[in-house]
């Protein structure tokens, strides 16, 4: 029964964090309370977010929404990111993981008040000096923890004024990447909790396919307000998890 549960788990968050990120929001604190060890549940979302998140990259990619000539650095950028916070991850104590969570959701949230990008805009995503080091850092945090990763990574896209449904694909190819970095590290430290993880996997799959579909008819002025809504949402879930 657990691992149904796990799979409809799977579903949802995957769906909700496709679109405005936080899916993490469900996973980890409904692993935690299924009695897994906060390192376990962590890698079993990047085992099952590095498929995933490929899956609906994969989907836009076809659909020519986007392209691999304008996005194929991400790859290595998150990739290094990834592997960097997973390791980082494998020294520090959970309760230094969430006051670096809740510190960098704070910081989006109020940016995102002083950003003028909307996803109204339809910049082409280039290497620079604000998404290389955005995309890296968010790669690591990614790699430390994850949930809020997506919904970071939508507010650099909107920063530099891409388009949302390119947003979402762009943001899937760094979540892939940063989630196989960190996923090989949890493997290889022996945190994977494997019947979990798959049914996790199963799920998060069909979510993303149901996210991507949704988001293409999504409306961009709606974006920023759910983004809000859901970092709100990430901030108290960790600290009522910090407090515990």
């Amino acid at each position: 029964m657990e691992y149904v549960l796990i799979f409809l788990i799977g579903i949802i968050a995957t769906t909700l964090g496709t679109l405005a990120g936080g899916g993490g929001l469900i996973t980890l604190p409904a692993m935690l309370l299924m009695g897994l060890p906060i390192h376990s549940a962590i890698g079993a979302s990047k085992v099952s977010n590095t498929v995933s998140s490929f899956s609906s990259f994969y989907v836009l990619l076809r659909r020519k929404e986007i392209t691999l000539k304008e996005s194929f650095w991400i790859i290595p950028v998150s990739l290094g990111g990834g592997l960097t916070g997973g390791y980082i991850a494998s020294l520090i104590s959970s309760e230094n993981l969430y006051r670096v969570a809740i510190f960098l959701l704070v910081a989006a949230f109020i940016t995102s008040f002083l950003s003028r990008g909307n996803f109204a805009g339809d910049e082409p995503l280039r290497l620079s000096k604000v998404s290389v080091p955005g995309l890296y850092g968010i790669g690591i945090y990614d790699g430390l923890f994850g949930p809020g990763q997506a919904t970071l990574m939508l507010y650099l896209f909107a920063h530099l004024n891409v388009a949302y449904i390119r947003a979402i694909g762009y943001v899937r190819l760094a979540t892939f990447s940063s989630c196989f970095g960190a996923a090989i590290s949890y493997i290889s430290t022996g945190k994977i909790i494997w019947p979990m993880t798959i049914a996790l996997l199963l799920g998060s799959v069909t979510g993303a396919q149901a996210g991507v579909r949704i988001a293409q008819r999504l409306n961009p002025k709606y974006v920023k307000p759910i983004l809000r809504i859901i970092t709100i949402a990430i901030i108290l879930q960790l600290l009522i998890e910090s407090y515990k």
